[in-house]
């Protein structure tokens, strides 16, 4: 009999901190690089918050670089501060029971549709995975670093999974780490695709009824994949 490996059993054994850190580089290589700007929120089960710390790139972090946050942003654990933008975080994750990890940066496409307003169309299979509700989200008027504009936008996402912050960038909510690291890949090829498609004329978008399913449909070992080439990439994240 062929053994066949189950996914788990492709990755080392990870802690949260180690898993934040493998979401944020994978991420990095997707177009998620805006420099300083971004954060990732993971809730625990006893209700802290593990994010990444200010003053850090993505592509840069190790497990000691994570921070431990309350649900007030109050620092637990970390040598660093988190970022003043994570207190979008905090008033999502308050608002939301599903919300358990929590994704905003500004990808190099996304943002381009977060300016224009715009949803852009799923026209691939790649496109349309992770699935989710996606809107563009117009209700604030400042950067969420200030707590009211963080408060408003937060409102404002309400139960969207897949949030274009008009004239700032894109904010995805994740039940785990999988799904979010999914949503994030998948969102960002669809706004690429449809700039690039747009560009040739008119573009026309998959049936709903084929959508449909393939927002669905699982994708097992897609993440385990990716934080095998960070590990691949830099041994030293595990040793």
């Amino acid at each position: 009999m062929t053994f066949r490996p189950t996914v788990d059993r492709l990755l080392p054994p990870m802690t949260p901190e180690l898993e934040l850190v493998l979401l944020a580089r994978t991420l990095w290589r997707e177009g998620y690089d805006d420099h300083l700007a971004g954060h990732i929120t993971i809730r625990q089960p006893d209700g802290t918050l593990l994010t990444n710390p200010w003053y850090l790139l993505w592509e840069e972090l190790r497990v000691e670089d994570i921070v431990r946050i309350d649900l007030e942003g109050n620092l637990l654990e970390g040598r660093l501060p988190p970022a003043p933008g994570v207190k979008l975080h905090l008033e999502v994750h308050k608002l939301r029971d599903d919300a358990d990890v929590l994704v905003h940066n500004h990808p190099r496409f996304a943002t381009l549709w977060a300016n224009a307003r715009r949803i852009p169309p799923c026209l691939d299979q790649t496109s349309g995975l992770g699935g989710g509700r996606v809107d563009v989200v117009r209700e604030y008027e400042g950067t969420v670093a200030e707590q009211d504009e963080a408060e408003s936008a937060a409102r404002a996402i309400g139960d969207t999974d897949i949030s274009l912050l008009a004239g700032h960038g894109l904010f995805v909510v994740g039940h785990d780490l999988a799904e979010a690291h999914l949503r994030c890949v998948a969102f960002e090829q669809r706004c690429r695709v449809a700039y690039q498609v747009e560009a040739l004329g008119a573009a026309e978008p998959l049936a709903p009824d084929i959508q449909g399913p393939l927002g669905r449909a699982a994708f097992p070992g897609f993440w385990e994949a990716m934080a095998r080439r960070e590990i691949r990439l830099d041994p030293s994240l595990i040793g």
